[in-house]
Order: structure tokens, then C-alpha cells, then sequence
């Protein structure tokens, strides 16, 4: 696993930092590391950074992004982290990753292929989480490889190994139209 903290958001930009575009290729200079290491009870995986979070390299960066105050309002921390916060999720048991790792934008933007669920199985496989949560039905039906219609949320009976996995509604803000608290909930209480 690579360090987070040379990944934090309140990191100066540099003068050879490049500007980002709504979406593209993802510069190393602007890349956000995965949080994972062995043991952890739950992994949240989105598809990519949105530009927000790549310009601030932060995971769930964007004002608009309801990922850390509901981690906080369902009880999976003790206070409502900032995204820059975010290698403060391990002690707590918690990791993050996302399906495409080497482009940013919405999920729309991205081109074909960007979502790599090979690469995704292989690291949740290495580290073998008790849980995998994916953040949306986008980033679910990449990996399921069926379409969001056909999602539930909630639990599903496939697995990696001993992973479990749960598909959340996406806190995005340009998702917001879907969003429902409940099993945000429910994975709380499952997850314990």
C-alpha cells in the first residue's frame, strides 16, 4: 500500500502540477492512493476521483459529495471527517479504493475500459476485507457485470474470497436524485 499521507489534499499545488480538465487521464501528480491493508472490516470503492477530488487528492472531495457526513451520521466515525482526512479511516477499520485508478471525471466521462474490475479483484483478493462496499450502481454493475436496473442495493451473494460485497446508493451530488440513507444504514449495523 502506498503512504496516503503524500496524497493529502491540503498538499500546496506545485508550479509543475498540471491543470485538470472536467475529466481525462489522471495525472500521477494528482492521484490518491488506495487505502487498504489487511485486516480491514470494510473497503468503499467508487468508480474514480471526480476532478474535485483529483485536484484536491482526496477521496470524496467534492462539497457536493454526502460520503462523509453520512460515514458520520450512521455511526461508521466518531466525528465527520474532511476528505483530507482521510487516511484517519484505517485505524478505524476502513478503507478506500476506486475501479478506475488511472482516469478522473464522472461516470460518464470516462472512457471504455477506464473501470478496471480485474485490477479491483486482485486487491481486494490481496487484502481480503470482511467487506466491499461499492459506492454506487455504476461502480457495482462494472464489477457484477450487469446492468444498475438488475442492482439491488443492500448485500449481494457474490464475494471475492471471504469479502463480502454491499452496493450503496452514490453520494454524489449529481446523484442526489437516487439517494436513500437506508442502506447506508443497514451496512452500519451490519458491519457493526
Amino acid at each position: 500500500m502506498a503512504d496516503p499521507s503524500h496524497a493529502r489534499a491540503d498538499r500546496p499545488a506545485t508550479a509543475n502540477a498540471p491543470a485538470l480538465d472536467r475529466h481525462g487521464a489522471l495525472p500521477a501528480s494528482h492521484a490518491v492512493p488506495d487505502l487498504l491493508t489487511p485486516g480491514l472490516r470494510l473497503v468503499f470503492c467508487g468508480t474514480a476521483l471526480g476532478r474535485v477530488s483529483a485536484l484536491r487528492r482526496a477521496y470524496y472531495a467534492n462539497p457536493t459529495n454526502k460520503f462523509w457526513r453520512t460515514l458520520h451520521a450512521v455511526g461508521l466515525t466518531p466525528t465527520r471527517f474532511a476528505p483530507q482526512d482521510y487516511p484517519k479511516l484505517l485505524p478505524l477499520g476502513i478503507g478506500l479504493t476506486d475501479l478506475a485508478k488511472a482516469h478522473y471525471g464522472n461516470d460518464a466521462e470516462l472512457p471504455e475500459g477506464a473501470l478496471d474490475a480485474a485490477a479491483l479483484t486482485q486487491r481486494i483478493a490481496q487484502v481480503a476485507p470482511r467487506m466491499l462496499a461499492f459506492t454506487s450502481k455504476t461502480a457495482a454493475s462494472a464489477w457484477l457485470g450487469r446492468p444498475t436496473g438488475r442492482i439491488a442495493y443492500g448485500p449481494q451473494v457474490e464475494r471475492i474470497g471471504p469479502t463480502a460485497i454491499w452496493v450503496l446508493p452514490s453520494p454524489s451530488g449529481s446523484a442526489s436524485r437516487y439517494w436513500d440513507a437506508a442502506p447506508w444504514q443497514a451496512l452500519a449495523r451490519e458491519i457493526g
